[in-house]
């Protein structure tokens, strides 16, 4: 998540809103805004990495830019970016800093879909919504900086991100009131919105298709959970993120039938053109989960998961753990500063009180096991299990084993090593397995979904995912020979 400093006691000022036209009070003038937005885009960058494709990059910034330019705030140097993950969110900062995933990209079924979502966070920039949550928890004891990025990457990062962060700074309840925006917000971002497709002359009723093509996604993951015997998982998208119930649906709808302009097309084919090729799921820098097996070709290396395992793949590591949740192995990169012998990384990285070491091999790689205790903060010895395994490109792993208790750490004991036992050097078939999924288009078969559905690498659900990604998973069909998305 992105770290931002607690700045408090910032003084306040009066600026003019240039949506309302009416004067506010705030801690956050427009060029606090600029600077701070400035500051944050940065860290948002080193947290998500921007998608690097510079045709897709450019499509959504002229698109944006265009949406921008009708904004009452076509001053500001706006920036368009898309973040190189799968998830599907959208989000803004104050200052003109405004960002969609490759995620959301893929389950939009047109230029004006699209338009809507960015149209909609525009609309949060330009009613300084940011700069109004600041200064509401300017009281709370959040700094503006807080205040204003935590909401923000709250945003980005779905339900799934909010107590992490809250616990960052401390400020759990403050947090929870900052996740997402208010109610009259939210209108008031959707009225907008509506406003600047419509001067760009795109129809303001995709913003409804937008929300009925993103609760679709949510009603697949559901299905397909259930269908697994799992309770459905909390909803990190867009939608979860922008509270979306029916009032909100119903507000949408009416902002957009109340529109009664000539608008031009969709441009769906614009669209599919430029996603064409765009990456579906894991990149390649992020490393690949495929089945029981992950591989990570950037830094050359691969584990499998036992059977009934999940891998988790997260920014800062590797965790392979068992079907409950309550063990696993969680695998991460050991810094160089950490030092260059194993036995050195364990005194400096878990400082035990005592413990042994025992060397071995994992698949011709070099590795030192280590059983001790260390101090925690009570002063209790508290035991821990690592491996430190040399890899390749001269880097160090740490491998640590990880159980809620200790009955559970034998129970799971084995197939904790067995995972550890699959830590290897990327082979030459690992490396023909690790190829990132990309979105093409395809003329639609007569045959329909269950053709392109035995050709997709896609899960057993691939057909019902083929439906979701073009915007028919609640019914309908497209026509012979129209251009549909695949995953190849």
């Amino acid at each position: 998540m992105v770290s931002v400093a607690l700045l408090a006691g910032c003084a306040t000022s009066t600026v003019r809103n240039p949506v309302t036209g009416l004067k506010e009070r705030t801690v956050m003038n427009e060029s606090t805004e600029l600077a701070e937005g400035k500051k944050a885009h940065d860290q948002v960058l080193s947290e998500y990495g921007a998608y690097p494709d510079p045709k897709v990059q450019a499509y959504v910034n002229e698109l944006g830019q265009r949406l921008a330019s009708q904004s009452e705030r076509s001053q500001l140097e706006w920036h368009f970016t898309v973040l190189d993950s799968p998830e599907i969110n959208a989000f803004a900062l104050p200052g003109g800093y405004v960002y969609v995933t490759r995620g959301i990209m893929i389950y939009m079924e047109s230029e004006a879909d699209l338009a809507g979502v960015i149209g909609h966070e525009i609309g949060h920039v330009t009613a300084r919504h940011g700069s109004q949550r600041a200064t509401r928890q300017q009281t709370a004891g959040i700094g503006v900086v807080a205040a204003t990025l935590l909401g923000a990457v709250l945003e980005g990062a779905g339900v799934g991100g909010a107590g992490q962060l809250a616990s960052q700074v401390s400020q759990s309840v403050a947090a929870g009131y900052i996740a997402s925006y208010g109610r009259e917000q939210e209108l008031q971002a959707d009225q907008l919105g509506a406003e600047y497709l419509s001067r760009s002359h795109y129809d303001p009723r995709n913003m409804v298709d937008v929300i009925q093509v993103l609760k679709n996604q949510e009603r697949f993951a559901d299905d397909t959970a259930r269908a697994e015997g799992r309770n459905p998982p909390p909803h990190n998208n867009w939608l979860a993120s922008h509270p979306s119930n029916d009032k909100r649906l119903e507000d949408i709808t009416r902002i957009a039938e109340s529109y009664q302009g000539q608008y031009s097309d969709e441009s769906r084919s614009r669209y599919l053109q430029a996603i064409n090729g765009i990456t579906f799921g894991e990149s390649r820098e992020q490393g690949l989960t495929r089945g029981q097996n992950f591989y990570h070709e950037g830094l050359g290396i691969a584990l499998t998961a036992p059977v009934g395992w999940k891998i988790q793949n997260g920014k800062d590591a590797i965790t392979l753990v068992n079907s409950d949740g309550t063990a696993g192995l969680v695998v991460k990169l050991v810094p160089a500063k950490a030092g260059g012998s194993h036995e050195e990384i364990v005194r400096k990285l878990l400082k035990p009180a005592s413990g042994r070491a025992e060397p071995l091999a994992l698949n011709g790689l070099s590795a030192t096991h280590f059983v001790g205790n260390r101090s925690n903060d009570p002063g209790q010895p508290q035991p821990f299990e690592v491996t430190i395994v040399s890899g390749p490109g001269d880097q160090n792993y740490f491998l640590g084993y990880a159980a809620k208790d200790g009955q559970t750490m034998q129970r799971a004991r084995r197939q904790i090593k067995e995972a550890e036992g699959s830590f290897r050097a990327l082979t030459t078939a690992d490396r023909a397995a690790a190829r990132p999924w990309v979105v093409k288009t395809v003329p639609y078969p007569r045959g329909g979904f269950p053709v392109l559905a035995r050709q997709s690498p896609l899960s057993s659900a691939s057909e019902q995912q083929l439906r979701l990604i073009n915007g028919v998973y609640a019914g309908g069909e497209p026509k012979p020979g129209q251009l549909v998305k695949v995953v190849e």
